[in-house]
């Protein structure tokens, strides 16, 4: 089953890529990896998700913040791999979430990128992750996703 298919399974569609919110690339390629610039919890490029956890949203919008920006993520390297076909896997996931002091429930919130991955791209989501708690990011965002993938070598 494709990766599109499974998406449409799960009641998602993918998005167009998300435009830089700076000078920057949305992503670069480096030999046999792609490296995915900050992706957050925009739909057609508004933010969806905005504040921070522990005051202005739940745990539970908190992980629907960080499955947005996964599906973001997502259409970043549908775009930089030809539509998935030489996508090995998802390396390594950072996750940035906005949140007030003494609020601990990072890995819960960054679990909905995980999950996301996991249930998309299967065998090819396994991936090593750091969350961190900010105090701003970008567009007051709840939550910002950095991504390194690989991809497999093509043959010419």
């Amino acid at each position: 089953m494709s990766i599109i298919q499974r998406l449409a399974d799960l009641g998602l569609t993918l998005p167009q890529p998300p435009q830089a919110v700076g000078q920057y690339h949305p992503w670069v390629r480096t030999g046999h990896l792609i490296f995915v610039s900050g992706q957050l919890p925009l739909v057609n490029g508004i933010l969806k998700y905005a504040g921070k956890l522990g005051a202005d949203l739940n745990d539970a919008d908190g992980y629907e913040a960080a499955k947005l920006a996964g599906l973001n993520v997502l259409a970043q390297l549908h775009a930089a791999t030809q539509k998935f076909e030489t996508l090995d896997s998802i390396e390594r996931l950072d996750g940035h979430i906005q949140c007030v002091p003494n609020w601990y429930n990072h890995a819960a919130i960054l679990d909905g990128a995980s999950d996301l991955f996991a249930q998309v791209l299967k065998n090819r989501a396994g991936h090593a992750r750091t969350a961190f708690g900010q105090t701003a990011l970008p567009l007051n965002a709840a939550v910002e996703l950095v991504v390194t993938a690989s991809i497999r070598p093509t043959t010419n």
